[in-house]
Formats: C-alpha cells, sequence, structure tokens
C-alpha cells in the first residue's frame, strides 16, 4: 500500500504531541528515576500523581506518573491549535463512530478523551497552564538535562491502517519502512510539529506503546546518563544504544523506567517543516535503518511494549522481520 499524499488541510489542527500518563506501580521509585536521574521538573504532586516538564517547556507538564495497581500508559495527550479547532477534532472524533468524553484534567483547560481506530487512548486540549520559564536556570539541569518531549512511537497491528487514519488528521509521513515482499508499510514516521515524527508506527502485537522520547542538548548528555545508570543502581534499566539511528539521522539511547515503560533519549534529527518534502523509503533489510553503523537492535526492542488502557489487542498478520540481534 502506497504512502498516502498528505493532506494538508485537515478537520482541525493539530500543533503537537503534548503528554503522556503512565500508570506505575511504585511511584517514590518512578519519581527517582524521572526526577533524580532524568532530571525533569516537578511542576506539582500528591500521594497519587506527580506531574513534571522538561526544561524548555512552558506547558505545566509534558508526562504525568499515576499510581496504579498495573504498569499501563493512559493517555497520550495533543494540543490544537485553537478552542474552535478543538470542537472540530470532537466532531470528527464522534463522526467517525470513536468515543468523546468531555473530562477535567488539573492544570488543563477543555480537554476530551477518545481513541483512534485501533484502540490508542487519546486526549486533546487546546489551553495548559503556563509556567514561568526555566531554561536558563542552569543550577536546575541534572540527569540528561532533558529540554522537551520529542514523539510516541506505538505499535500497530496493522501501519498502513494506522498511517491512514492519522494522514487524514494531518499528520505527515516523513520516513517508512517498507515490505518489498507485500508493499505493505512495516513502519512509518509521521510528524505536525516539524521534525521527523510526533507520532510513529511499528508493526506488531497492538496497539501497545513502543517508547516516549525526550530532546536533549546533544550525544555527550547521553553519555554523561549512561555513566549516572551504570553506577546508581539502574544498570539493567539500559536497553539499547547509544547509537545512531539510520531513520531520521538522530542519536539515540533506549532505557527502561522501573515498571519497564521505554523511554528513548534523543537529539539531533533534521527539520521537516515543508509541506512537499517527500517521504524517504527504507527496506525492510536494510540493515542500517536500524541504527546507521549497523548494529541490529535486541529482540525484547521488537517484542515488548507498555500496555494502554482498556484497549484490546490484535496480533499483526504481517509476519516479515528485521535483522534481529540474538
Amino acid at each position: 500500500m502506497p504512502v498516502p499524499a498528505p493532506n494538508l488541510y485537515p478537520p482541525f489542527n493539530t500543533v503537537r504531541l503534548s503528554h503522556v500518563e503512565f500508570g506505575v506501580t511504585d511511584l517514590a521509585r518512578s519519581r527517582a528515576f524521572y526526577v533524580d536521574t532524568l532530571g525533569l521538573q516537578v511542576t506539582d504532586e500528591d500521594a497519587q500523581t506527580i506531574w513534571l516538564r522538561a526544561m524548555e517547556e512552558r506547558g505545566h507538564h509534558c508526562i504525568v506518573l499515576k499510581q496504579c495497581e498495573r504498569a499501563e500508559a493512559r493517555d497520550l495527550g495533543f494540543k490544537v491549535f485553537d478552542e474552535d479547532h478543538l470542537d472540530r477534532a470532537a466532531a470528527f472524533f464522534s463522526g467517525k463512530g470513536l468515543p468523546v468524553e468531555w473530562v477535567e484534567r488539573p492544570f488543563q483547560g477543555r480537554t476530551f478523551r477518545t481513541r483512534d481506530p485501533q484502540g490508542i487512548p487519546l486526549e486533546f486540549y487546546c489551553r495548559m497552564d503556563r509556567l514561568p520559564p526555566i531554561h536558563q536556570q542552569y543550577r536546575l539541569y541534572k540527569g540528561v538535562k532533558p529540554l522537551r518531549i520529542d514523539h510516541f512511537n506505538c505499535f500497530s497491528p496493522n501501519v498502513d491502517e494506522a498511517v491512514a487514519f492519522w494522514n487524514e488528521i494531518g499528520f505527515r509521513v516523513t520516513e517508512y519502512t517498507e515490505d518489498a515482499e507485500s508493499g505493505r508499510l512495516w513502519a512509518a514516521w509521521t510528524h505536525r510539529k516539524g521534525g521527523v515524527h510526533d507520532i510513529a508506527f511499528t508493526n506488531g502485537t497492538g496497539p501497545r506503546l513502543h517508547h516516549t522520547a525526550f530532546w536533549v542538548p546533544t550525544p555527550l548528555n547521553i553519555i554523561d546518563l549512561l555513566d549516572l545508570m551504570s553506577t546508581t543502581g539502574w544498570l539493567a534499566n539500559i536497553e539499547r544504544g547509544p547509537g545512531r539511528h539510520g531513520i531520521s539521522n538522530a542519536f539515540f539511547l533506549y532505557i527502561r523506567d522501573p515498571d519497564g515503560h521505554r523511554i528513548e533519549i534523543y537529539c539531533s534529527d533534521y527539520q521537516t517543516v515543508d509541506p512537499d518534502l517527500e517521504p524517504i523509503r527504507w527496506d525492510l533489510k536494510d540493515p542500517q535503518r536500524q541504527t546507521l553503523w549497523g548494529a541490529p537492535a535486541p529482540r525484547s526492542w521488537f517484542e515488548e511494549g507498555s500496555v494502554f488502557a482498556g484497549a484490546a489487542l490484535s496480533e499483526s498478520d504481517l509476519k516479515a522481520t528485521p535483522i534481529v540481534a540474538p
């Protein structure tokens, strides 16, 4: 199935991805990971919830940690342009027969929850409490010095169908992996904000959240984090990298939080603002698509992910596989 032509006039204007809410089983342990080790900033907390932001962000939060009985990804958040576009978004999802529930969210204005056709839980809003800038308060920079949330990647049982839906709401494909035998998409990277992706889809049992990524200043910050994690009790949480992706050209590291939620630390991708930019195709068997230097990803990277709250899982019928490390 060919990559769809970009929809430059979608039914509503999504500005960017915004935030993720994780269900975690030990809030104190998660705080030690995200705050003390990665360096995210606490903007509010109570006995059940911690709200965090990264150093360049003015919005109140980019990640919410919620004490739960089981580990799960509860919502992926997206910001739309204004209140009119928020109402347009709600009407669009409702018109597709998808659930629309207006909910109260701390530190956010009007917000509705929905799901995409494959079951990914989503929330859309246009107003979030603004906080004073802290990007020049260098005493606060700790850990990997996270600057902003960058993207989500989700396992999808049918990447072609996922891309078709998200393309309809204006997410443009920047790069994709195609199975040469079937002509189907194995993975695709789509964006709104002008980087390589806001949300990507990878073939596999889903929907599940593969990872959430945070942008950091330089590859040296990633090296510093590796030194820190390997000497403060987090060695086993280092999963893959460091390395440079072929797709996106980004320098990366994949780590796992105490509940197994996968976090990518990410920098150095490229600008994709032009609306007529042609997507880059990669063959599934090209070893440089995973890592420019040729090293294959571990099996866990292709098989493990965070379950979405309330989402039924489906297996992919596309059995093609890339090169996998033993």
